[in-house]
């Protein structure tokens, strides 16, 4: 431990500690911009600066260690100045069209430039001057609104280790920008959104279909249905301020059908059906000595980048769609003919905690007689947003259930949502399946957390089923390169691309802190502990779905509507 004095306050701090860190430990706020938690200080933006005394110059607080006898001030005059010219520049090369930003009071540079009290232009100049990239179906690019803080590259190179965009050129002409600056739609992007979590303003944000859906809602001739994912109702109370935890589900199922939705399913119902078509197709495999490790198949990030990387894998990978494809394919099939309806005038929503999911509805393999399984797919910010349009008060809306038959769910459906979910879920079914008897511990902590690579064990019968769960795509490939090697020990592989699962997806409310996904994680774990039934297989509303269309799982009838297939991306991206 070193002592050190931070504006007049006395401070202890381990040596090996940043300034940054040293005045945080005693509630001195010091402003950063390119700092990122969990990994190295550039000290690129020079926000934080401070300063020492004895030293030249102020001080990166972020990148500068503390030292014994030290004395800092992080408030002084020349401080002020300095962080304020910073913010003025970054303001003067800055679109100036704040009222109608997607980030108009969510934008950590309108946040500092009221801190800092601009209150008038004084630097004039040229300004940045880009086009937008519209090419992907999930997101959007502008690098006029880029401050070059080197976030959105770090979490892209550094955290998920796709590499897909990056600094270009120098001085006034820097730039983030996928190669040879081309579309991310051709680029090794995978459309995760975990850039769009960490820019501090609107230079990325996922493209919105909230007019394509309310023009769905307002058009007298469809039926326009909603469905929604589990980590939705774990995040969406943050928006309104309210406590972090908080399981909004009932109040969300009212603003839905307020919104005009003739009815709002649940996606976990899907979940449950997931379960029983990926358990049996592994239970296959592993009798029939079929293609061993199997991969997860419901986060289409991991699906896009596996087709991009490691095409020659994709044989390990389950032909189930993903739980809100499974949905969209049931409410334009099964669904439509229960109650009489065309499935052309059928208008299928999802609410997403992703940003993938966009590109992934338009998928020409997730479709049947060329209609698309989901018609649009909306993020948890979205949703907000049209919320707020319409004039809905979401604290004071009254709680409502899900519709039926699509609504029903168990605890393992809704712990999908998060890393680790669907492995836990998967082997309580398949557990039953191969030996008649319910798993005794229904909480698998081996697989729960926030680990790269976590990995069990299972006594199933004679045969110890070894199983692994990837937390965030950045740490894939050492699990690929085992595969690839022969050396590979597992039956069963979970992959989610966003950090923490779907619940910290890239279309959820942003934010810079991480106990906000714990938090939102032990939403969906209570919702789980708190079920009446939870294991897949106890839904009653899934055995009857299979009793009256599918017959049973992996049916012929199945596979027509609930699996699919994939492409080799890696010679598509080559020819383009």
């Amino acid at each position: 431990m070193v002592e050190l004095t931070i504006n007049n306050v006395k401070v202890k701090a381990e040596e090996d500690m940043t300034i940054l860190d040293a005045a945080k430990s005693v509630g001195i706020s010091i402003p950063t911009l390119c700092h990122m938690k969990d990994l190295f200080p550039t000290g690129a933006c020079r926000m934080c600066v401070v300063e020492v005394d004895g030293m030249r110059g102020l001080t990166p607080a972020c990148a500068y260690p503390v030292t014994e006898g030290m004395k800092i001030d992080t408030n002084s005059p020349k401080v002020r100045q300095a962080r304020k010219t910073i913010v003025e520049l970054l303001v003067e090369n800055h679109p100036q069209d704040c009222l109608i930003c997607v980030r108009n009071k969510n934008c950590e540079l309108q946040d500092l430039s009221e801190v800092y009290g601009l209150r008038e232009h004084r630097y004039v100049g040229d300004k940045k001057d880009h086009a937008i990239d519209i090419s992907s179906a999930s997101m959007e690019r502008d690098p006029a609104k880029c401050i070059l803080c080197g976030r959105c590259t770090r979490t892209c190179n550094e955290v998920q280790k796709v590499g897909a965009i990056d600094f270009t050129n120098r001085g006034f002409q820097s730039n983030v920008t996928t190669p040879f600056n081309k579309g991310l739609n051709i680029s090794d992007c995978i459309l995760c959104g975990q850039c769009i979590l960490v820019c501090p303003t609107a230079a990325l944000r996922e493209k919105s279909n909230s007019k394509m859906v309310f023009d769905a809602i307002n058009d007298k001739r469809k039926f326009v249905v909603v469905q929604v994912a589990p980590a939705v109702r774990a995040s969406l109370g943050e928006e309104y301020n309210m406590p972090l935890g908080t399981n909004v589900t009932g109040q969300m199922v009212t603003g839905l059908r307020r919104l005009g939705f003739k009815k709002v399913f649940d996606t976990n119902f899907a979940a449950d059906l997931t379960i029983m078509e990926e358990g049996t197709e592994l239970i296959d495999r592993v009798s029939n000595k079929g293609t061993l490790p199997m991969f997860t198949s419901c986060c289409p990030g991991w699906v896009k980048y596996i087709e991009q990387n490691r095409p020659q894998l994709l044989k390990h990978v389950s032909s189930c769609k993903s739980p809100h494809e499974m949905e969209g394919a049931i409410l334009k099939s099964y669904y439509a003919k229960k109650m009489g309806l065309d499935p052309k005038d059928i208008f299928v929503v999802s609410i997403m905690p992703c940003t993938v999911k966009k590109f992934e509805s338009d998928r020409p393999e997730l479709s049947q007689e060329k209609m698309a399984d989901v018609d649009a797919v909306l993020t948890t910010r979205e949703l907000v947003r049209m919320f707020k349009m319409a004039g809905i008060d979401f604290n004071d809306l009254p709680e409502d259930e899900f519709d039926n038959p699509l609504g029903e769910s168990t605890g393992a459906a809704a712990i999908f949502g998060t890393s680790g979910g669907v492995m836990e879920a998967a082997l309580r079914t398949a557990y039953k399946v191969m030996t008649g008897e319910e798993l005794v511990s229904m909480e698998l902590d081996d697989i729960r957390g926030f680990s790269g690579v976590k990995e069990a064990s299972i006594k199933v019968n004679d045969l110890d089923v070894n199983v692994a769960v990837v937390n965030g795509i950045g740490n894939v490939d050492q699990v690929l390169d085992e595969i690839e090697a022969g050396t590979s020990k597992y039956h069963f592989i979970e992959v989610m691309a966003c950090p923490g699962g779907c619940i910290n997806g890239g279309g959820q409310p942003i934010h810079q802190k991480p106990e906000k996904v714990r938090k939102r994680v032990s939403v969906l774990y209570d919702i789980d502990k708190n079920a009446k039934n939870r294991r897949s297989h106890e839904n009653e509303a899934v055995q009857k779905i299979y009793d009256e269309f599918f017959e049973k799982p992996n049916s012929h009838k199945s596979h027509e509507l609930l699996h699919t297939s994939y492409v080799d991306r890696k010679a598509i991206l080559r020819k383009k």
